[in-house]
């Protein structure tokens, strides 16, 4: 089974994708991770995105590990992350990495989040969830994560959107089968049984 959680920056999707995935023992895809740390080594050694994107080998777990170096860290600093949405608009990086995550989910059971997991790297998956929150929360969210200033990252934030809206290829849009969970007023727990109730509903479909 493949659960796909899609959303903006900030909606709580890594958070949920990771609590799910432990609440089920399945095992844990952050396709963001991949965009940053392919925009991490355009960034330290240049060359074109979609070349080094074809060339790098990213491994994902509890360290994210780019060529066997460990990058968990350098690739959320706010610089990286900026330079992940641009990186991420580019055609040939976004076929590099979506052919690597398809491979990835061609087995077993997966949590899978990202901006375009239900639209584009895995449509057929059996559980799809659109996480959105308020501008403001979401702004909020990852201004005290970062430590940085709210209002530098809700500028920030709006510009990263509509980017990611108005991308050509693979734009952040739910697909039509998404369940949306607006997470602004609810915590983790909350959200937590939502997407669990559309597990247990999707499987008593399989079976």
């Amino acid at each position: 089974m493949v659960i796909a959680i899609d959303g903006p920056a900030g909606a709580g999707k890594s958070t949920v994708a990771r609590a799910v995935a432990e609440r089920l023992g399945y095992r844990y895809l952050d396709t963001g991770a991949m965009y940053r740390a392919v925009a991490l080594a355009v960034a330290e050694r240049g060359g074109e995105p979609a070349a080094v994107a074809e060339a790098a080998r990213i491994e994902l777990g509890e360290r994210v590990l780019l060529d066997g170096r460990d990058v968990t860290d350098a690739i959320r600093a706010p610089a990286i992350s900026e330079a992940s949405s641009e990186v991420s608009s580019d055609i040939g990086v976004r076929m590099a990495l979506v052919r690597k995550q398809r491979e990835l989910l061609r087995e077993g059971d997966w949590v899978a989040e990202g901006r375009d997991i239900g639209t584009v790297v895995c449509p057929q998956a059996e559980v799809k969830v659109f996480l959105t929150a308020s501008p403001e929360a979401r702004a909020r969210r990852r201004a005290e994560e970062l430590g940085a200033d709210y209002r530098a990252v809700l500028a920030q934030q709006v510009e990263r959107d509509e980017r990611d809206e108005r991308r050509q290829h693979s734009p952040l849009i739910p697909a039509n089968d998404a369940v949306p969970v607006d997470t602004t007023e609810l915590d983790l727990e909350e959200v937590l049984g939502q997407i669990m109730t559309l597990v247990v509903e999707a499987k008593e479909i399989e079976a």
